[in-house]
């Protein structure tokens, strides 16, 4: 037996977190097996917001079980009952969790290497666990029990279905009383409600999980967000693409996808006797569209640039609203270059990235050199070359960045931005990756200022990732108030009464010829409940139009935050929402 040795470990540090959580994982074990001895433990540890426990009992938790198993957590904790750690043999700990009938325990101990396990106990209680724990119940400060879900054991859709109980503690009821605040915030965020809520996009069981249908005031503000991309790239020198969305399945085997890639593609089609596949990736068609004519080293670089529609198969399980689907469209990009020219373009692409998500408001983010993984392609000196030129022109930018080791896709290392929301969560958005390898399996080249043939390198980036992820982390950003050049809805003009119906209309019209989006409320209801239903809409401005606004022939303007603002003549109130327009507000 062994007690083991008690270090002191501050709850701010990472792993001082870690333990505190995991040890009020093993608590919430305790009070579930005291209230439910039928039920079997399966896993239980923390994560970086909290910690959960995965159990397999034939009835479902309800809510009042949840409280009821908080409260048998605190009386756990009050007895201040010690962890204490032993060490047995492997068999020893087999027999002794077969004894208790904790099947999931066994499997786990069975698929342990060492001859040695440990166990922590808690005042009877036991559990298979490496620790270490807090030295008793007592240190548990302050905790909340937050959801159920459902969780497969060992990630497999094969295995059977568990219900998982997640949680959070913190060292004081002050932070634990902040996260929760946060989490409520969160919630009201959510990209899903306010969707909805918003009428911006839906699902369909009809159609099919993971496949995004866009509304009318969702595919405005889409298509805001793609000619915006799109006159950027333009001026930056890119030259737009469009591409199919199925290829003969030899493409996908040519660049490698099928090796690296094939459980996230979907089974393939046979069309007139060949075999065709939904495209995982836009980069082959764009290889494509270069080897079409000869090139020479005068042309480059060559930018390509596409909204592609790709499409990959996620499990049911972890579809999640816009952020996680199995059809989305990429922001897509791929430079083909001189060796000599990649450390510019990775400089170019980085301005280019950071210019991009400011206008979008996010202006906070972490960066990620991820390097090469252990199943690639190429040689080891292309991936140093290349992993070379991206930490170089990181550090000519100034941009401080983490190494993320063997996170490199299959063809090359790449930079990731993460970017920061208003809540202060990170989103995996922009992302630049130096290509050796499909130059090499494509066989493209260029005529050199030699007269011979080289290979180019080839650059993937992609600024938002997809639109859809992109958007769904903008909805929440915003918590759906989008600024005004985004907005499907600027402009919102209410009538007091039937009689104002046609000064409203005029004026939608100026409004709209200016490319202003209008709506107009003429419907036979009093003005207080026009200009909620406006700002439930989250419409930038309310325009109130009455018996004084037109013999005035001005308007009444009043902002969504409720100020009162103007008046206005039509052509005034134009140039202020064209200013704040111009300026991506």
């Amino acid at each position: 037996m062994n007690k083991g040795n008690i270090v002191e470990i501050d709850f701010n540090s990472k792993e001082g977190r870690e333990i505190y959580r995991h040890s009020t994982s093993h608590i919430m074990a305790h009070a579930v097996k005291e209230m439910f001895p039928e039920a079997k433990l399966a896993i239980g540890p923390a994560t970086d917001e909290g910690f959960y426990y995965d159990f397999d009992i034939d009835r479902p938790f309800m809510p009042e079980d949840i409280a009821a198993i908080e409260k048998k957590m605190a009386g756990i904790i009050k007895k201040n009952n010690a962890f204490v750690r032993k060490t047995l043999h492997k068999k020893d700990a087999i027999q002794l969790f077969k004894k208790k009938g904790e099947v999931y325990k066994v499997e786990l101990l069975e698929d342990i290497p060492d001859e040695e396990v440990t166990i922590y106990e808690e005042n009877g209680f036991v559990d298979l666990c490496r620790g270490p724990h807090v030295p008793s119940t007592g240190a548990i400060k302050a905790f909340k029990l937050l959801s159920i879900a459902g969780a497969y054991w060992r990630g497999s859709e094969k295995n059977k279905m568990l219900q998982r109980i997640y949680g959070t503690a913190f060292s004081n009821e002050k932070d634990l009383k902040d996260y929760l605040d946060f989490l409520e915030e969160v919630k009201k965020r959510d990209h899903r409600k306010l969707g909805r809520e918003l009428d911006l996009f839906s699902v369909s069981e009809e159609i099919g999980p993971g496949l995004i249908l866009w509304h009318p005031d969702g595919a405005l503000i889409r298509k805001t967000i793609e000619d915006f991309w799109r006159d950027e790239h333009l001026k930056a020198d890119y030259k737009l693409l469009y591409s199919p969305h199925i290829a003969k399945l030899n493409l996908w085997q040519k660049s490698g996808h099928l090796d690296f890639y094939r459980e996230n593609m979907y089974s393939p089609m046979e069309i007139e006797g060949i075999e065709y596949e939904l495209k995982p990736m836009n980069c082959p068609f764009h290889i494509s569209v270069y080897k079409s004519s000869l090139r020479s080293y005068r042309e480059f670089p060559i930018r390509y640039a596409e909204l592609g529609t790709v499409y990959r198969y996620e499990r049911s399980g972890v579809l999640h609203g816009l952020l996680r689907v199995r059809g989305f469209t990429q922001d897509d990009a791929h430079i083909f270059c001189r060796e000599d020219q990649i450390e510019d373009e990775i400089l170019n692409i980085l301005d280019f990235t950071l210019f991009i998500l400011k206008t979008f408001g996010f202006e906070s983010y972490d960066i990620y050199l991820s390097t090469q993984p252990e199943k690639y392609v190429g040689t080891s000196e292309n991936w140093e070359r290349a992993t070379a030129a991206l930490k170089q022109a990181l550090d000519k930018k100034g941009l401080s960045y983490r190494i993320d080791p063997g996170e490199g896709v299959f063809y090359g290392p790449k930079i990731d931005i993460k970017i920061k929301d208003s809540l202060n969560r990170s989103w995996q958005c922009s992302t630049i990756q130096v290509d050796f390898n499909n130059p090499e399996r494509f066989d493209i080249t260029y005529r050199g200022s030699d007269g011979k043939d080289h290979k180019p390198i080839m650059i993937h980036r992609a600024l938002m990732g997809s639109l859809e992820r992109f958007f769904g982390v903008l909805i929440e950003h915003y918590a759906g108030i989008f600024p005004l050049w985004l907005a499907p809805v600027q402009v919102e003009i209410l009538t007091i009464a039937d009689r104002h119906s046609d000064y409203a209309i005029k004026a939608a019209e100026i409004l709209k010829a200016e490319g202003i989006r209008v709506r107009v409320n003429i419907e036979n209801e009093k003005i207080g409940h026009k200009i909620r239903e406006a700002t439930i809409r989250k419409v930038p401005y309310s325009v109130i139009i009455g018996d004084k606004e037109i013999a005035e022939n001005r308007l009444t303007v009043r902002k969504r935050s409720g100020e009162n603002i103007g008046p206005f003549t039509i052509e005034e109130f134009f140039k202020v929402i064209k200013k704040e327009v111009d300026g991506k507000q």
